[in-house]
């Protein structure tokens, strides 16, 4: 529906280099069910909500974006435990009837995915490509976590909550799991839930139980939870030592950071997304409108620029103030014939606000910079571009199969727009993985990718 897109870049005084389109549309339709999301990658599932869904004040679940490293488990509810282990006084087994009789809870928060936006990194970086959609509301129901560790009793020396989930590495994947300081696991809005938006949880999206914790990434939202470790100590696992790390201060473009040197990953930063009008409206009177987010700081206004940012216009927010959540807003703009390029901007309370150029980081966590809306206001709607693939019809090197769709298919790698070194990078921590690469095949692979799935 939409052009390619990449993004203008503002310059400091706010003006927009010439040019841009969306890229809104370079997308498969998931089937089934999921047939509203754009397909990132199939197995393991990655799904993205587009544009036009942030329109809902509460994303539906059919809409909602879907982030996995491995496959999705097959979880039995008779059969399923939640275990509180560690540094306790007294351990827990639960069932999730057990869980029921603590005192209900129910939160509207935001869970957005750390790397939403990493597509538009200049320059690339690798990983799933999200554009605008890896985020999504919900209303959530469960327990306080808070109220399920004062049952088990806290020991003075616990520092951190190690969590682990039902699902299974793939090859030699690391686990996944990740960490709560106890501060924030005891803080009274982090939550373990078990319905979406009224009904239980989806598989998808973690079912039974899953971790809730509002103003902070979803690598935190751990999904399928079955255990938690009360720790004295940082854990040094994979996905808490190396992944999900940002550096604490700005670097410049293109500058590799030591994961030692960076810290994990945890507030969210404040952002909107304008959803109407798309990329074609009539003249007259249109309401812009989108959503705008924040971390635990509510979102405080949201501003509007339809002349490259020379000028702004306060929009209305609308609906109920929450927190957490989304916070809807409308704009009224009398549109003339012509291009035009829309901009939002949103601050929170905390006086944060959305930069005009994104804070590069080597793992492309946490984009937030405004982001150009092209839109094509006439009394006819143009066609719509043409995409063609990047490697149809191209032979691939002996072992390409083999070695890469083990643990996913190829849409993880047309998405990836790397150099050679970056490709490099990544060949050598998937073999590390369990890729099945031999040494004589390395060169042609990585010919192979670096030609292909460049910058």
């Amino acid at each position: 529906m939409y052009p390619n897109f990449k993004p203008a870049k503002l310059t400091r005084r706010g003006l927009f280099l010439a040019g841009t389109a969306a890229l809104l549309s370079r997308s498969n339709r998931a089937a089934g069910p999921s047939s509203s999301l754009i397909t990132l990658s199939p197995s393991p599932k990655d799904l993205e909500m587009p544009v036009q869904a942030f329109i809902d004040e509460i994303t539906p679940v059919e809409h909602f974006f879907v982030r996995c490293h491995t496959m999705i488990p097959q979880v039995k509810l008779p059969e399923w435990k939640f275990e509180v282990a560690g540094l306790v006084d007294r351990p827990l087994t639960l069932t999730l009837a057990d869980l029921k009789k603590l005192p209900r809870v129910e939160l509207v928060s935001v869970l957005e995915c750390a790397g939403n936006g990493r597509s538009f990194y200049q320059p690339h970086v690798a990983g799933a490509q999200w554009r605008f959609g890896s985020v999504g509301n919900a209303r959530w129901t469960g327990v306080r976590l808070k109220d399920i560790l004062e049952k088990a009793g806290v020991q003075p020396g616990a520092k951190q909550l190690l969590l682990n989930g039902a699902d299974q590495p793939l090859g030699n994947m690391p686990r996944f799991q990740r960490t709560l300081e106890v501060g924030k696991a005891m803080h009274p809005d982090t939550l373990l839930a078990w319905e979406m938006n009224g009904k239980p949880l989806t598989a998808d999206h973690g079912f039974p139980l899953r971790v809730i914790a509002p103003g902070w990434a979803s690598d935190s939202w751990v999904k399928w939870l079955t255990r938690i470790e009360l720790l004295d100590h940082d854990f040094d696992g994979f996905w808490m030592k190396t992944a999900y790390r940002h550096p604490p201060r700005h670097v410049a473009p293109g500058t590799p950071v030591d994961p030692k040197d960076m810290v994990p990953v945890t507030d969210l930063n404040v952002k909107s997304v304008i959803a109407h009008p798309g990329d074609w409206a009539a003249p007259g009177m249109i309401t812009v409108q989108g959503v705008a987010w924040s971390n635990s700081s509510p979102v405080a206004k949201v501003e509007i620029s339809v002349d490259n940012g020379k000028t702004w216009s306060l929009a209305n927010l609308t609906g109920k103030p929450t927190k957490y959540g989304f916070r809807k807003f409308a704009w009224t703009w009398k549109a003339g014939e012509g291009q035009h390029t829309l901009i939002s901007r949103a601050a929170n309370d905390a006086g944060q606000s959305q930069p005009i150029e994104p804070e590069w980081n080597p793992n492309g966590y946490l984009y937030n910079a405004i982001q150009p809306r092209p839109v094509t206001i006439s009394k006819n709607r143009p066609p719509s571009s043409a995409i063609s693939g990047d490697t149809e019809g191209q032979t691939q090197p002996d072992g390409y199969k083999a070695a890469c769709f083990g643990c996913h298919d190829d849409h993880m790698m047309r998405q990836q727009r790397l150099t050679r070194a970056q490709w490099d990078r990544e060949v050598t921590k998937m073999t590390g993985w369990g890729a099945a690469v031999k040494p004589e095949q390395r060169d042609g692979l990585l010919d192979y990718l670096s030609a292909h799935y460049k910058p």
